[in-house]
């Protein structure tokens, strides 16, 4: 054994099953899994992971360990609004009553109040990672920090005043500003949020192309969302709103296309070219009544699809797992076909390819000596997972966010059987339903 191996791990684990994503369909058994300064440095049959001394070995009998699950487009702060207006149109929604709401309640302390409930919900249900797109986005990078969990943080830009920027201008030099602050944070990165095509004119987006090309930095964007932006696009500007992001020349591997639920096969070739990842959020689609991402047509042209389950506020959940049997159902009723989007490639779809969107595959998103050890252990031993033919498609079709039982990100635990380490979650509900309180007795139902 090599000096460095006989250095001691920081802790072995060793679940009855370990599905690393990546190679793709693999599920080991009778395996242990090392960590050493945060990072994955051992999978290896027992036998041989015992030869590795441990400071820490934990046994996961009857669970699943896999990685931790990414979350790729949500916005945090919004779940004081879960609940708010349910059952209306999107427009609808948005017009009478989310946006009168967030011109009245949303501050610093709102966003801070509710990116903390989502965060403590988000690793109760086993996502270690998440990308928002929200106002006060520095409030949201303090807490993500404090927190210990993994983000990217999308800065948002509109045309007009928003929480924390009196215009676009102001939203994107504070986002300059806070992408310098945080470019070396190891959990942190920050995104460009240009809200909508609908919402942005050209010239702000052509800012944001110059600064993105300059930083490196993504573009997280709703795109194709309903039919009505479809045909108020070709009415207003002559061509579809992803046609036109390409003519502005913001489209490539960085771009973050959300939504995606009118798809023709021009969007398609688009995406196709411009090697840009889909968020798929299902959820939140069917309750707006907004369409079908067509997830298997996009996933056999190429196109990374990962999925996210947007605010709290339209879906009403942040259950990822939840949200990834959806998927999979759905893509199967959309295309017509059993066989379409399999367990497998769903759980990559809630994994890796959320990482690939986000950027960070190289170290995180899949079991793989080198990469952060982002984990979720997941207990397949209830009553409702038997018998096991396989441990994924138990996972995926037959069990709820409640079977996670613990949760690291770069090798810190986070969550402690179904218990987290780091928050107060008495303290996080009581916050949330003061603020309920005084939101309800604003709103005109």
């Amino acid at each position: 054994m090599s000096r460095q191996s006989l250095t001691p791990l920081d802790l072995l684990l060793f679940p009855t099953w370990l599905v690393p994503v990546e190679p793709a369909g693999v599920v080991l058994k009778g395996h242990g899994l090392g960590i050493r300064d945060g990072r994955i440095i051992l999978i290896a049959p027992r036998e041989e992971a015992l030869k590795h001394p441990a400071q820490e070995k934990l046994e996961l009998e009857g669970m699943m360990l896999a990685p931790g699950l990414i979350n790729t487009h949500g916005h945090a702060a919004m779940t004081l609004f879960r609940g708010l207006a349910d059952d209306l149109p999107l427009q609808r929604w948005l017009r009478d009553h989310i946006w009168p709401a967030e011109a009245r309640w949303v501050d610093e302390d709102f966003v801070r109040c509710g990116t903390e409930l989502a965060i403590a919900e988000q690793l109760k249900g086993g996502i270690t990672c998440f990308s928002d797109m929200y106002f006060h986005p520095a409030v949201v990078s303090e807490l993500v920090h404090k927190h210990g969990v993994r983000a990217q943080i999308a800065v948002p830009v509109l045309d007009f005043p928003v929480p924390g920027a009196r215009d676009a201008d102001e939203a994107l030099r504070n986002g300059v500003a806070l992408f310098d602050d945080l470019k070396h944070h190891p959990r942190i990165s920050i995104a460009f949020g240009p809200h909508a095509p609908y919402s942005v004119a050209d010239d702000k987006l052509e800012n944001i192309r110059i600064l993105v090309a300059e930083m490196d930095a993504c573009i997280h964007m709703h795109v194709h969302e309903t039919a009505h932006e479809i045909q108020e696009a070709l009415h207003k500007h002559g061509e579809r709103p992803l046609a036109r992001l390409a003519r502005l020349q913001l489209l490539g591997p960085r771009f973050q296309a959300v939504h995606m639920t009118q798809v023709d096969e021009e969007d398609i070739a688009l995406l196709t070219e411009h090697n840009c990842s889909v968020i798929h959020c299902p959820e939140s689609n069917l309750k707006l009544a907004s369409g079908f991402c067509p997830v298997e047509r996009l996933w056999e042209a190429g196109v990374n699809v990962a999925i996210g389950t947007d605010g709290a506020a339209s879906n009403n959940d942040l259950d990822l797992l939840g949200e990834t049997r959806t998927a999979a159902l759905l893509a199967k009723a959309v295309a017509g076909s059993a066989t379409a989007l399999d367990a497998h490639r769903a759980l990559r779809m809630a994994t890796l390819n959320g990482a690939r969107a986000l950027g960070i595959d190289d170290h995180t998103g899949s079991l793989e000596i080198g990469k952060f050890a982002d984990l979720v252990a997941v207990d397949l031993s209830g009553l409702a997972q038997q018998p096991i033919y396989d441990p994924v498609s138990q996972l995926i079709y037959s069990t709820g966010r409640d079977a996670v039982r613990h949760a690291w990100v770069g090798g810190k635990q986070l969550l402690n059987n179904g218990k987290l380490t780091r928050m107060d979650e008495q303290r996080v509900i009581a916050n949330a339903r003061q603020w309920g309180a005084r939101i309800a007795s604003t709103d005109s139902q």
